[in-house]
């Protein structure tokens, strides 16, 4: 729904020690966010995905359009069928589509073609972007659509992270299968295929390094 007027602001503001303590917490605690490719098959509950979603459904987006959806999938059979079809799209991306500098670059990843956590994880939540929408069956474009699904994004990974699941981005590109798959309408694209659950209990990830803040901030 669109906004509608005015209302008074209702977020909470701190004191300036507490918003320097909260900042800092929040930082330590997002920098222990990692892509996960391990997944165990314990279960999570729908209600628990439903509050991710709509956390990440509160993200701004341009005029308020708010152009996306997340399709959330649990059935076993229609992860099998979109597992065999990202795969079909991944061999030939490791078989061709993908440069050579491309594939040197993710092999510190130790990733290839075969995409089981797909299967394994307990939801798959499959974004799509929405250039337009209807409004009583007019056709409304929908403004700064990537950006705001990329904050929307960042808003469910963020949610993910912070109920102690752990989730994976995945780009079977091209993504148009998802849709056929899922019977999306024509004016919604596959944005983002991320596969959400509990770490199992050995998973392992790369041992990297973020850029340090003289790489990302410049002051002036």
């Amino acid at each position: 729904m669109q906004g509608k007027g005015f209302e008074p602001y209702q977020g909470k503001t701190y004191p300036l020690d507490e918003v320097e303590y909260r900042s800092k917490s929040f930082l330590e605690f997002m920098e222990k966010r990692r892509t996960v490719r391990d997944f165990s098959d314990q279960p999570v509950p729908q209600s628990i995905i439903r509050n991710i979603i709509m956390t990440a459904s509160s993200a701004p987006s341009g005029a308020h359009k708010q152009p996306w959806v997340f399709c959330a999938i649990s059935n076993t059979e229609l992860k099998s069928v979109i597992r065999k079809a990202a795969e079909v799209e991944e061999y030939q991306n490791y078989h061709g589509r993908m440069s050579d500098e491309w594939l040197d670059e993710l092999k510190q990843f130790n990733t290839d073609w075969n995409k089981p956590f797909i299967d394994i994880a307990p939801w798959v939540i499959v974004i799509f972007r929405k250039a337009y929408d209807f409004e009583n069956g007019e056709k409304k474009k929908n403004y700064y659509v990537q950006e705001s699904v990329g904050i929307a994004t960042g808003f469910l990974l963020s949610a993910i992270h912070q109920a102690g699941l752990v989730a994976l981005t995945h780009t079977p590109s091209p993504m148009n299968f998802l849709g056929r798959i899922l019977e999306r309408p024509e004016n919604e694209k596959p944005y983002l295929l991320i596969p959400v659950g509990y770490p199992l209990e050995q998973a392992q990830v790369p041992t990297l390094e973020r850029k340090k803040e003289d790489e990302v901030i410049i002051w002036y």
